[in-house]
């Protein structure tokens, strides 16, 4: 892709009152809900697509399951940690990328921004829920009783919050659940 075509890719995604050249070779997409940096080198021989996604201190707990992501997930696009912020970060060579693969990826950066914390907190989530079910299971637990157990939990106020209401806590719990159902058989 040459600077212009990138320039016009990035009009056509975003409108022409989004995107701004800060520089040779490097353009800014501001919206209402991110701000997307593309950046060329000064050769122009790549490419680097930028969206930062959340701070350091609150990704910090899930740094794992961003590196798992990558692994497993994000596709053409990559998790990056730089300047205490997590990045959405795409890099191609410049020469060989199509406007429809660029704009691909930009929809992927776009993606993980706005689902933010939520996929790797589930991801987390559903680890911890494996470990649950592997010790019960080593215990000779049931279902049931590792049910049970989660719900006296709740109830002493070890997992939850003692101020949560009674409707809040049996929502928490059936979503203990039915998460337990279905990975009870896989674990």
């Amino acid at each position: 892709m040459t600077p212009e075509e990138i320039g016009l890719t990035l009009t056509k995604l975003f409108g022409a009152a989004d995107v701004a050249a800060i520089a040779p070779g490097s353009w800014q997409v501001e919206t209402s809900a991110f701000r997307l940096l593309v950046l060329l080198s000064e050769d122009n021989a790549w490419l680097r697509v930028l969206l930062p996604i959340v701070p350091i201190q609150e990704a910090q707990p899930f740094l794992e399951q961003f590196l798992e992501a990558n692994f497993d997930d994000t596709q053409e696009v990559r998790y990056a940690l730089y300047d205490d912020v997590v990045w959405g970060v795409f890099q191609h060579n410049s020469g060989s990328l199509t406007s429809a693969d660029f704009s691909d990826a930009i929809a992927r950066l776009v993606s993980l921004h706005q689902v933010g914390l939520d996929d790797v907190f589930n991801r987390l989530i559903e680890s911890r829920i494996r470990q649950i079910i592997q010790v019960a299971k080593q215990q000779g637990q049931s279902l049931p009783a590792t049910m049970q157990s989660l719900d006296r939990f709740y109830a002493e106020g070890l997992l939850g919050g003692l101020e949560q209401t009674p409707e809040a806590r049996e929502q928490t719990l059936a979503a203990w659940r039915n998460r337990l159902e279905s990975l009870w058989n896989e674990t």
